[in-house]
């Protein structure tokens, strides 16, 4: 029997979305009786102080939801094609191990009652492993090569060997920091990466349709995606009754990049996760600028986010006009995916 890809897809959100709301109503009361509250910083928005106490690490529940149906949706493309979809499996695993760190840190912020866990040096050790082991299954297992594709000018430079392989390596960590610096409102990063996963989806079974590998892996990884996000909104989104954490935000990192790499397109994860890269770039600028000039500030608070809200917006202005950012990112990232003829090539 065939389950056609739209199908799959449906299936997916819906039951992602109800194992998420299901989980977290579990999760939740578990999170307080333990005191998971998140920390807030002095020197962060005065208002954010009445969010002190709001359980955090509360991306256990979307990431158990998501394994339990891309379980599922492993198993039933393996049936239906004959072939396990090696690129999903070693993403969904990179993404765990991404999840995997986050929980670790958080454990550790709530151990000492603040909000620093692992030292920057000991998170970069573990995400600098994890992702390396990432890179060289998926070159192991023949998922991608060493040819470097630029979107949109359609150049590409074969046999770049193991530079290449390193330059994915230090992408794959910058962008899970990037997701997880936007990861600090209500509601932003899933937001954002609900709309990424729309782009999966739709890059996966428009752009990609003759090729049922990248088809099925993208329609499902975006499917379950989709559908944890939804589930998490409903207590994450403003005002949130739950924060993700560490735990939620860096596993969503590994699945933001990896999706770049089952579409074999790494680059394109610089247009579609513009809005999580400027967060990095904005938290980069200020802290050169503020030891340039001795301790003047270029933005009023970064990450960006956290400057507008001191230039008077609220949350759910910055994380709607955010996800529209990251829409229209998007859109530009999907006209930037070579044709199916030349992926081959590549």
């Amino acid at each position: 029997m065939e389950i056609s890809p739209e199908l799959l897809i449906i299936i997916s959100v819906i039951c992602t979305f109800i194992l998420t709301v299901a989980i977290s109503r579990i999760v939740i009361p578990i999170l307080k009786s333990h005191k998971m509250g998140q920390k807030i910083l002095d020197i962060g928005p005065r208002w954010h102080k009445s969010k002190e106490g709001t359980p955090t690490m509360g991306g256990i529940s979307f990431i158990f939801a998501m394994t339990v149906v891309i379980a599922a949706d492993i198993a039933l493309l393996a049936f239906m094609t004959g072939e396990v979809p090696v690129a999903l499996t070693l993403t969904f695993v990179y993404a765990l191990l991404c999840g995997f760190i986050g929980c670790i840190d958080d454990t550790a912020k709530l151990k000492r009652k603040q909000n620093e866990g692992l030292t920057p040096t000991q998170k970069l050790i573990l995400q600098f492993v994890i992702a390396t082991a990432y890179i060289a299954a998926l070159a192991y297992f023949g998922c991608i090569d060493d040819t470097f594709y630029i979107p949109y000018i359609g150049v590409s430079f074969k046999g770049c060997g193991i530079l290449y392989y390193a330059l994915l390596v230090f992408v794959s960590v910058g962008v899970m920091n990037s997701v997880n610096l936007a990861d600090g409102i209500d509601g932003l990063a899933a937001t954002e990466t609900l709309v990424v996963s729309v782009f999966f989806i739709l890059a996966g079974m428009l752009k990609y349709a003759a090729d049922a590998e990248i088809s099925g892996g993208m329609a499902a990884l975006g499917a379950v995606t989709a559908g944890g996000m939804l589930g998490f909104l409903v207590y994450n989104f403003h005002p949130a009754r739950v924060f993700m954490g560490d735990t939620g935000s860096l596993f969503l990192g590994g699945i933001v990049m990896g999706g770049a790499l089952m579409l074999k397109n790494p680059m394109i994860v610089i247009v579609y996760g513009m809005m999580y890269i400027i967060e990095s770039v904005s938290d980069i600028i200020q802290v050169i600028y503020f030891k340039l000039t001795h301790g003047k500030r270029f933005f009023r608070m970064a990450p960006i986010h956290h400057h507008f809200e001191k230039c008077g917006w609220g949350e759910i202005k910055i994380v709607v006009v955010f996800s529209i950012m990251t829409a229209l990112f998007c859109a530009a990232a999907y006209y930037g995916l070579p044709a199916l003829s030349v992926l081959r090539r590549v």
